[in-house]
Parts: structure tokens; sequence; C-alpha cells
């Protein structure tokens, strides 16, 4: 059986949207803030993938794919920097 590439995106979009609400949860249970703070930037970071190479269509461009990937890692590093900051310095 062959599924449709935009349906399994929509459906990993809502799997990672999950994992982002149940990290949120685990941080009102006890775990660090911090912690769970680098994990929804890493759930973030994986759907801004997906939606890239599925619904704006990267996947048929793999040079522009790599430099998007490429970019957009850069930025998620640069955002977990600002965000750990604060901790680090105190």
């Amino acid at each position: 059986m062959k599924t449709d590439p935009i349906l399994r995106a929509w459906f990993s979009l809502l799997v990672l949207s999950g994992a982002s609400v149940a990290a949120a949860f685990i941080a009102g249970a006890g775990m660090g803030e911090s912690v769970v703070g680098v994990l929804v930037l890493l759930f973030a970071w994986m759907k801004a993938r997906v939606i890239l190479a599925r619904y704006l269509g990267l996947w048929q461009a793999p040079f522009w794919q790599s430099g998007f990937n490429w970019v957009l890692g850069l930025f998620c590093l640069l955002l977990l920097g600002l965000y750990l900051a604060p901790t680090v310095m105190v």
C-alpha cells in the first residue's frame, strides 16, 4: 500500500506537535525547564524540516533543501544559545 507523502507529512506533524505538548506537560511534572525547552525547540526544528521538504516541495531540489536545512539548523542553534544563556550565566 503506497501512501501519499503529504498525508505522511501531516501525520508526522501531528506526532511532533503531540510530542511538544507532552514535553510541556513533563515540565509541570518536575523535569528541568531547560531540558523541556531544548526538546520543544528540537521538535519545532523537525517540524520546520517536514514543512520545507514536503509542503514547499524542497524534496525535489536536494541542493536547496540542504541549504535550507543548514540555515535552519544554525538558526535553531542560535535560538538554543539564547534560550540557555541565562542559565549558564547564573
